[in-house]
């Protein structure tokens, strides 16, 4: 197992990869996803380029953490929206 850490604190790369694993086993099966100029992929194929740690499955990697982080810093949501339990 890796014991390397990463950059997000005393999170290790196999640990990171595991996560992304996860994520990836809640695509719908049966369906492909376009990976820009890469092709197209089932998620099947995209766990198994993970767990190779190919330039593709790092790119994945790579992606699912910037997500991660975008939604912990609210990207997602519009943090300007107005409260409806103003006084």
């Amino acid at each position: 197992m890796d014991r390397k850490k990463s950059s997000i604190g005393e999170v290790s790369g196999a640990e990171i990869k595991k996560l992304v694993i996860e994520r990836l086993k809640t695509l719908p099966s049966g369906k492909q996803i376009s990976i820009g100029g890469e092709g197209a992929f089932t998620k099947e194929e995209l766990i198994k380029r993970v767990k190779s740690g190919d330039k593709l499955g790092r790119k994945i990697i790579a992606v699912e953490i910037e997500f991660l982080r975008a939604l912990k810093k609210g990207e997602f949501f519009n943090e300007q929206e107005p409260s409806y339990h103003q006084t």
